[in-house]
């Protein structure tokens, strides 16, 4: 009996531990506060070509992503304040496409990039890469609407 409830308990915190590369989709407000998933960092296409552009009003486009996005956040209403930020032990870059626009950022957060502000009710595609074309390295997504 007690290996049978060790499984069972294991296979509920699976379904509570995010998997790698999960889509979102939140509403204002959302719980868990602050809500993570996890990623692998890199690909071999310029962050510049991805974006459209070399920089954005939140920062460079500089680095190497994967063609496709590593993440889609689905906002099903707007938020007056939300914060995405990356955690990671590497320097990263992020790109965000979505209602309003695309916007790049690297070193919000000591080497890590984010995207704080106000944010437009939608779908956005999120992009986390690294400096070296083809290096990979781990990475958790933190979404807030904590200041």
């Amino acid at each position: 009996m007690v290996s049978l409830t060790a499984l069972i308990n294991t296979i509920a915190h699976a379904r509570e531990t995010p998997g790698i590369f999960d889509d979102v989709t939140i509403s204002h407000p959302f719980s868990p506060d602050p809500l993570m998933v996890r990623g692998m960092s890199g690909g071999s296409v310029p962050a510049s070509q991805v974006a459209g552009r070399t920089e954005t009003p939140t920062g460079p486009c500089s680095g190497f992503v994967d063609a496709a996005p590593d993440h889609t956040l689905k906002l099903g209403t707007k938020f007056d304040y939300l914060k995405l930020v990356v955690q990671s032990p590497a320097d990263t870059i992020m790109i965000i496409k979505g209602p309003g626009g695309t916007w790049c950022n690297d070193d919000l957060d000591g080497k890590n990039p984010g995207i704080v502000g106000e944010w437009l009710r939608g779908t956005y595609q999120i992009w986390v890469g690294s400096y070296d074309k083809g290096k990979y390295l781990p990475y958790s997504l933190k979404i807030t609407e904590t200041k």
